[in-house]
């Protein structure tokens, strides 16, 4: 299996993607692509032991910023290394694109150069979340600012594929995010998506509530993606001030760090279940080929796990399932 990597892409590129990069070509049976500005990315393998692993590099002479405007800069910018990234999946020559940089040229690129799977009308970008129980999905979590029912429905379905088959869960539950569980509040949107999921084969549980994403009484979370990303970023900001402050807290006071000795484990377990580096990229689901969308800020082990991410989404065939599953959807007139 080949992967393309977005050397280019991110806050610390290309040293991060490197890294990262390296350390999944020696824990995984992976043929990676590093693409961009191959000097750079030259420089940063210098530094590592590469021998014997499966690495190659592609051109790219151009990076798009992480402010530039998605679609001008695809469009002004063909030789950029998340264009080239993505056009190695167009011919064949890669099976799975990870990317750090600008999450909507990264969209962009999938959909003018890949397309979505057939009877997908928009892909949406899946984020895992954490439970006491293990992990939730969240989709959209900023691919659509707006949706109808129809992409909501189809957002369910690949949600509940990707449950399935990732995230190991049978007859996985799938709820639409609102204001509350009674089926007559929300919006139009969700009350009329509602409508439609209680027609499908789907374990479709209603309306959930923000509490809902983390409790774990739920395996898959549907919204739109202006909620869906504001949902995101609310809880990166909490998860941040949270552990700053605890380790404030836990360094000001001799009895509290006592107190750590004793719980040292149970916290870097707590750690590890919010860290995001852990879960390294969201899925963009929907589009004809395997995206994974890292965060700008990824460190190297986010790139490795994005990488494994990408290499099981491949190999547990999530986009055979998900046509499959949209086929057997009996389109509702919209």
């Amino acid at each position: 299996m080949r992967v393309a990597i977005d050397s280019m892409g991110g806050d610390k590129a290309p040293q991060v993607n490197v890294e990262g990069a390296v350390s999944a070509a020696k824990e995984m049976d992976l043929e990676l692509i590093l693409v961009g500005d191959e000097t750079a990315i030259k420089k940063e393998l210098a530094r590592h032991q590469t021998k014997h692993l499966k690495i190659s590099l592609k051109g790219a002479s151009q990076v798009v910023g992480m402010d530039e405007l998605p679609i001008s800069a695809i469009r002004g910018k063909k030789d950029s290394s998340i264009a080239r990234a993505v056009k190695l999946l167009q011919e064949g020559r890669a099976e799975a694109l990870v990317s750090a940089g600008n999450t909507g040229a990264a969209l962009a690129a999938a959909k003018i150069y890949l397309g979505t799977l057939p009877g997908v009308d928009r892909p949406a970008i899946a984020t895992s979340m954490p439970t006491p129980t293990g992990t939730s999905i969240l989709l959209d979590a900023g691919a659509n600012v707006n949706s109808r029912p129809r992409s909501l429905c189809q957002f369910a379905i690949m949600g509940s594929i990707y449950a399935e088959y990732i995230l190991g869960k049978s007859r996985p539950k799938v709820g639409i995010l609102s204001i509350g569980e009674e089926e007559w509040k929300g919006n139009e949107l969700t009350r009329e998506t509602c409508r439609l999921l209680e027609g499908t084969s789907m374990n479709f549980v209603g309306n959930v509530e923000g509490r809902d994403i983390f409790n774990g009484q739920v395996d898959v979370i549907v919204c739109d993606g202006f909620i869906g990303n504001i949902v995101l970023k609310a809880c990166e900001g909490l998860a941040e001030t949270l552990e700053r402050s605890l380790r404030e807290e836990l360094s000001r006071k001799l009895r509290t760090r006592l107190g750590v000795l004793l719980i040292k484990r149970a916290y870097q377990d707590f750690q590890k279940k919010v860290d995001y580096a852990e879960r390294g990229g969201a899925p963009l689901l929907g589009i004809d080929s395997v995206c994974i969308i890292s965060h700008g800020s990824s460190s190297p082990k986010a790139i490795k796990n994005a990488i494994r991410v990408a290499w099981e989404l491949v190999n547990r065939r999530v986009n055979e399932h998900i046509k499959e599953a949209i086929s057997r959807w009996e389109d509702p007139p919209l």
